[in-house]
């Protein structure tokens, strides 16, 4: 458990963030003990009743007028991003919703459908891939972020002034929650991860804690010895371990 809080210590939202949206925090999570590849059989259920549930809240509001998915829109103009064009996750897995949602591995699954039934942006990532502690940052332009274009690899870098997460190697993710890096993805082998929950008003801190609980819950049962630790990062707080 403390080598979980260390690796969470270091974790920090630049003020030039808060700067942005004051009513911002992030949650993240650690979990170490994940057995690669196992699944306790809830994910295909736990998608289903994510895509049900993305319907029944599209059925009578257009996606870009849910409220969540409007603060997010109102986030990404803050920083000169267009929406419309480059959706954040939660919005991107409700357009979804009425095809398919993605199935990609039991991790990434399992995260997905609790971002679409929590309707709360929540990205995972391979801990034992990471140079450092996550920092949310408005980037510079010379952060290297490693991606797919066309079919090949290739590093490209954020605008200035980006919306960023990084560790010491490059940026982890664009654009606030809009696309991860290669270097840092869940895959079948993975053991260990970090959870980042993204909240902007009017997510509550309650329905933040609700969402990170049930994350958690699902995790736990992912392998005989999984633990976890959790941070909660927001304007004027130097931060709280759980």
């Amino acid at each position: 458990m403390d080598a979980l809080h260390d690796a969470l210590s270091g974790a920090q939202v630049e003020p030039a963030v808060f700067g942005l949206r004051p009513d911002y925090r992030a949650l993240l999570i650690a979990v170490d003990g994940l057995v690669p590849g196992s699944s306790d059989g809830t994910s295909a259920a736990l998608i289903e009743a994510a895509e049900a549930s993305a319907r029944a809240a599209l059925a009578a509001t257009p996606v870009e007028e849910l409220p969540h998915v409007a603060a997010w829109r109102e986030a990404y103009r803050a920083f000169g991003a267009k929406p419309q064009r480059t959706r954040n996750s939660l919005e991107a897995l409700l357009r979804r919703a009425a095809g398919g949602l993605p199935r990609v591995n039991p991790l990434t699954d399992l995260y997905n459908a609790v971002s679409v039934l929590h309707q709360v942006p929540l990205g995972g990532e391979d801990l034992s891939r990471y140079r450092g502690a996550p920092r949310l940052l408005r980037a510079t332009g010379a952060e290297p972020f490693d991606t797919i274009a066309d079919g090949a690899e290739v590093v490209e870098h954020p605008e200035v002034g980006e919306v960023v997460w990084c560790d010491d190697a490059g940026v982890t993710c664009r654009r606030w929650d809009w696309r991860q890096a290669r270097r840092t993805q869940l895959t079948e082998h993975t053991t260990a991860a970090v959870f980042i929950l993204d909240a902007l008003d009017p997510t509550s801190d309650d329905e933040l804690a609700a969402t990170a609980d049930e994350l958690v819950a699902h995790l736990a049962r992912l392998g005989p010895s999984v633990t976890s630790a959790r941070r909660l990062l927001r304007a004027g707080d130097a931060g709280r371990h759980d």
